[in-house]
């Protein structure tokens, strides 16, 4: 990226528009989403090479639907508008949009009108699509030509517009969802609207990621130092080789022990970084200050609020024992923005921001006193990308590859009072539980994999006794990039066996439940 190609993506609501991110990175093109309402001046410093429009959950029609910026066609860049944004191009261009006497939601069939249209060009006649959208184009814009209907089960009816453009002006539009797996020819269409239309060359690869984040790094700090708090998790491990890299010994890692991390993982932490790969690392036991700052506090907003305080507070007076360190580096990566509402998203609604979701200490609960400035440079970036970068930068693949962990650590995954009981308890509980994982090779094929100690009780019966114990819920998913996930479906003998390690072997439990939600609704933390 010293010459980055950027795609941007207007946002209009759509559940997904990070998936469509995800399809273009993919690709080894940078894209960026910014909301529908984004001023121009901040789109032309971007320079896009190409313009997505997302879809949305509003009828362009409605008063005070999200509307096309004025100023998108004199960019003079290709544009590919996607469901609502097929509606949207239609509705400003003159074309005329109107509700569907037929809705169409799931897969579809498209009929191509248009086999040499760049967007189709080789594909299939028919392709299979997925679709989600009530209303429909009536009438084309002038100068538009129709691409693609959807095949229609009604002999009366000649197809819904699947896809339209105008060549002239290089616009584009499909009604259907390229970027989900449910379009099997959906990412060869991207390619062609990223490749053919849009010149762009796929530069955007780990190393030159790399090499441009260092360049960044030495700009914002200069001379200063750089303190950089370690989790165990792969996000501030990456974040820490990359300073190091950049930096060398101005950075200092902390390790901060809070009492609320999983079972050995300062010894981890101390073999990888000090041992392997000679980063200077400071441990800290802070963990009587975050158990007594927690005490009595059961709401996980206020908890990940005091938990992203006292890290703070630790890191600066660390700061001013170390005298030169006037920036704290961390491991913050696109998904912690999106859910902490540090970027703002197009709602269905007006110009509103991204409804929080919840807020990660290391975005959305950092104290506004903090004495230290920030560097994050993997805030635009995915887990899958930050991997990625991980593996380029000779980090282990253990490491690497090791589940995700919140930075509140353990005090989000025990709901209700925090003791250092109950943190015992959750501690050898998680450990059976990923022990298992390993042992059976199902590790690597979870995202995330976790136990919770839930705030009930129930009745057991152990040793021909009467028990009234805790409850603890085991939690693994599947998903690309954690904005969505999906319930891992892991082995019933498997499940089984953890269980009952956990009720023989842990102290105070009795019952263990699995969780079988997705995201969304759930989000994959219990907190």
């Amino acid at each position: 990226m010293s010459e980055r190609e950027t795609i941007l993506i207007l946002d209009y609501g759509s559940q997904y528009t990070q998936l469509i991110a995800r399809r273009v990175r993919e690709q080894h093109i940078y894209a960026e989403i910014l909301p529908w309402y984004v001023e121009e001046a901040r789109v032309r410093a971007l320079n896009p090479m190409g313009i997505i429009l997302s879809g949305g959950p509003n009828s362009v029609y409605d008063e005070g639907a999200p509307t096309l910026p004025d100023y998108i066609l004199s960019l003079d860049v290709p544009v590919l508008g996607i469901c609502y944004g097929l509606h949207l191009l239609a509705h400003t261009w003159g074309g005329r949009v109107v509700p569907g006497d037929q809705h169409e939601y799931g897969l579809a069939q498209a009929q191509v009108l248009a086999p040499d249209s760049p967007l189709f060009d080789g594909l299939p006649s028919s392709l299979a699509v997925w679709m989600s959208h009530g209303d429909r184009v009536a009438s084309l814009p002038p100068g538009f030509l129709v691409l693609a209907r959807s095949e229609s089960p009604k002999q009366d009816f000649s197809g819904i517009v699947a896809a339209m453009g105008d060549p002239e002006r290089r616009l584009y539009a499909v009604q259907f969802h390229p970027e989900v797996q449910h379009t099997p020819q959906g990412r060869e269409i991207l390619h062609r609207f990223l490749f053919d239309l849009c010149k762009c060359r796929g530069m955007w690869t780990s190393e030159a990621f790399i090499a441009e984040a260092i360049t960044h790094i030495r700009a914002q700090v200069g001379d200063a130092g750089v303190i950089c708090g370690l989790s165990g998790g792969v996000d501030s491990a990456v974040v820490a080789t990359l300073v190091h890299k950049a930096i060398g010994d101005q950075l200092t890692c902390i390790f901060v022990d809070t009492g609320l991390l999983r079972r050995d993982e300062g010894q981890q932490v101390e073999a990888t970084f000090h041992e392997a790969l000679g980063i200077r690392l400071v441990q800290i036991d802070a963990s009587t200050r975050f158990l007594n700052a927690l005490t009595d506090i059961t709401d996980p907003e206020e908890k990940r609020r005091i938990i992203g305080e006292q890290f703070i507070r630790v890191f600066e007076a660390e700061a001013r024992r170390l005298n030169d360190a006037k920036f704290l580096a961390q491991g913050t990566i696109y998904p912690d923005v999106i859910e902490s509402a540090g970027i703002a998203g197009a709602l269905s609604t007006g110009k509103a921001t991204a409804h929080r979701i919840k807020s990660h200490h290391n975005v959305g609960g950092l104290p506004e006193d903090m004495d230290l400035a920030l560097v994050e440079p993997l805030r635009d970036l995915f887990k899958d990308e930050v991997r990625e970068i991980g593996l380029a930068l000779g980090l282990p693949e253990k490491l690497v590859w090791r589940h995700p962990f919140p930075g509140p650590g353990l005090a989000v995954r025990i709901l209700g009072e925090i003791t250092p009981e109950r943190v015992a308890t959750l501690q050898a509980a998680d450990a059976i539980f990923l022990e298992a994982l390993w042992d059976a090779g199902l590790y690597r094929e979870t995202a995330q994999a976790f136990a919770v100690l839930l705030p009930i009780h129930s009745v057991g019966v152990m040793g021909d006794g009467r028990t009234y114990a805790n409850v603890i819920a085991l939690r693994a998913v599947t998903t690309e990039d954690f904005m969505t996930a999906n319930w891992a479906h892991l082995p019933y003998d498997l499940l089984g066996r953890v269980a009952n390690r956990i009720v023989n072997e842990v102290k105070g439990i009795n019952r263990v439940v699995y969780d079988v939600s997705s995201k969304p609704p759930a989000t994959i933390e219990w907190e």
